[in-house]
């Protein structure tokens, strides 16, 4: 490490394992590589204590980039207190450290931890059409869909505070106050407005029951997110996606106000500073760009359980396949997916659910098996598979499906049932709870059912009574599951279980597993006895 730069108070620190600070009462900070932002930490909240202060380790999703020398800069968010700007060798030191995308253009972490290109990163011409992106969307909610949106988050908050769209974002966000009450009939609006949507040429995605986000693509070749949250009252409290719960008058949000954004003029909520308060608290005119909320657990639970709890896992997933650790993850086909290839024709379809880095799916589709099917619970996932498919020029067939989701499986089964593949899936089961698991079977029966298709399956067992087994990885996402209840699971949906192996096998990282089962299953159609 170089010399600090003249005029630096001190009391930070920075190393491959992060920021160190020994000052105290620094509020929120910046951090800068190469004169560009790149994170915003608050030490007191992020950091754990350590020999003389604390150490806020470096997020996940940079650690792919720290590698080389770099000029970083830790300063209060006015940038008037510099604590830190220097050289800094990390890794192995060699090239100059470039947190940018593929195209060269600068990237952050933004305030979900994700990194991506903020508005300060961002063009003129490319913001202006993100603005008119999202003018269109909320025109789209309140003219077509017939409810009362309005813009939030952070663009209202740049709206009001500074007139301009805050420099450390990355999205905008729009939200719409149901006028109904009740979970079930919010989330039956929600799906409504989906169907409305895409049939006005949007294409999006569905985070949760109360939760879509429009992919907006911009002439700079990337798409920008435009969320849309459900926001309603339930027995007095205020709720909205995501997250928050409390007070809230209706009148502070309906009837909407208007407001200016760079030239562009869109919806409110009436009280646009009350709203500001509810959402960032009494502090919101001061910037803080490494802000993080704080929401009451209790309204978090609701919401999970009246919305989301079919995605619990979704974003460690999506952190997982996102981070250093998963280029450890085999590129090669399994030791599984070979004794499945030995058993089927070569012309057969394939389905495999669960692809992660798909490893095993372009394994089957590299020696000739056309088409390939493979789906993910995770984007992270997705994203990961269909960067390697495109780098090796071989077709994959990718999307997601979320197997806790009845609706999703039900559209998903009926496709499978017009279309049969053989379903593979290794080190899914254990990833999966009890109505999960229920769903694939469910799914199995909809589409192997009399179609002469079978199900393989390989995942982590549970050993001998007595017998000891290593957690399986990534701890907590995976578990080890008893072989005989998984066949009485199956065996329940009307499968036939036509082989069961239960042996020293692999883990996801290949690395030796006492104990892996694996299973190769049929659905038989049902006898008339059965049916009658």
């Amino acid at each position: 490490m170089t010399d600090p730069a003249v005029g630096v108070i001190g009391g930070v620190t920075v190393d491959d394992r992060g920021i160190h600070v020994t000052a105290t009462g620094t509020g929120p900070l910046v951090l800068s590589v190469e004169g560009r932002y790149v994170w915003s930490l608050t030490p007191e909240r992020d950091g754990t204590p350590e020999a003389g202060g604390l150490l806020v380790p470096w997020p996940h999703v940079l650690h792919r980039y720290l590698d080389g020398v770099g000029r970083i800069r830790v300063a209060d968010v006015p940038g008037v207190r510099v604590f830190f700007d220097a050289e800094v060798s990390l890794g192995s030191g060699r090239d100059r450290i470039e947190i940018v995308d593929g195209e060269g253009n600068p990237l952050s972490v933004d305030k979900v931890g994700h990194l991506t290109r903020s508005f300060a990163a961002t063009d003129e011409g490319i913001r202006e059409e993100i603005l008119a992106g999202t003018e269109r969307a909320l025109r789209d909610l309140r003219e077509t869909c017939g409810v009362d949106a309005y813009l939030n988050y952070g663009a209202l908050l740049g709206a009001i505070r500074d007139g301009a769209m805050i420099a450390h974002d990355s999205d905008t966000d729009v939200c719409y106050l149901s006028r109904h009450t009740s979970p079930a009939d919010i989330i039956m609006e929600s799906y409504r407005i989906e169907r409305t949507m895409r049939d006005l040429g949007w294409n999006l995605l569905r985070m949760s029951g109360g939760d879509i986000k429009l992919l907006l693509p911009l002439s700079d070749g990337r798409t920008c997110h435009i969320d849309i949250f459900v926001a309603f009252y339930v027995l007095g409290t205020f709720y909205q996606l995501g997250n928050r719960s409390g007070h809230l008058p209706r009148e502070a949000i309906v009837p909407v106000s208007q407001i200016e954004l760079h030239g562009h003029t869109f919806p409110a909520p009436a009280d646009p500073e009350a709203m500001l308060a509810f959402l960032y608290g009494p502090s919101w005119r001061v910037p803080d760009p490494s802000f993080k909320y704080a929401d009451p657990p209790a309204g978090v639970r609701r919401l999970d359980g009246w919305l989301r709890g079919f995605r619990s896992d979704m974003g460690r997933w999506t952190e997982f396949w996102t981070s250093v650790t998963a280029r450890h993850v085999p590129r090669r086909g399994s030791a599984f997916a070979r004794w499945v290839k030995r058993q089927l024709p070569r012309e057969d379809a394939l389905l495999e659910i669960g692809m992660g880095n798909g490893r095993d799916a372009l394994y089957f589709a590299r020696r000739g098996r056309r088409p390939v099917w493979a789906v993910d619970y995770s984007r992270g996932a997705i994203r990961f598979t269909l960067r390697r498919s495109r780098r090796k020029g071989i077709e994959l067939r990718v999307e997601q499906l979320i197997l806790g989701e009845l609706r999703q499986v039900l559209t998903f089964g009926a496709r499978l049932a017009r279309d049969p593949h053989h379903v593979y899936a290794r080190g899914l089961l254990g990833c999966l709870d009890a109505a999960a698991r229920e769903q694939l079977w469910r799914l199995c029966r909809m589409g192997l059912r009399g179609a002469g298709r079978l199900l393989f399956l390989e995942f982590a067992a549970t050993g001998p009574v007595g017998a000891e087994a290593p957690e399986p990885l990534p701890a907590g996402l995976v578990r080890r599951l008893d072989p005989e209840a998984v066949v009485a699971e199956i065996e329940a949906q009307g499968g036939l279980v036509e082989t069961l192996w239960v042996g020293a096998g692999e883990d996801l990282f290949d690395h030796p597993d006492p104990y892996v089962c694996r299973l190769r299953v049929s659905w038989p159609r049902p006898r008339q006895e059965e049916i009658r």
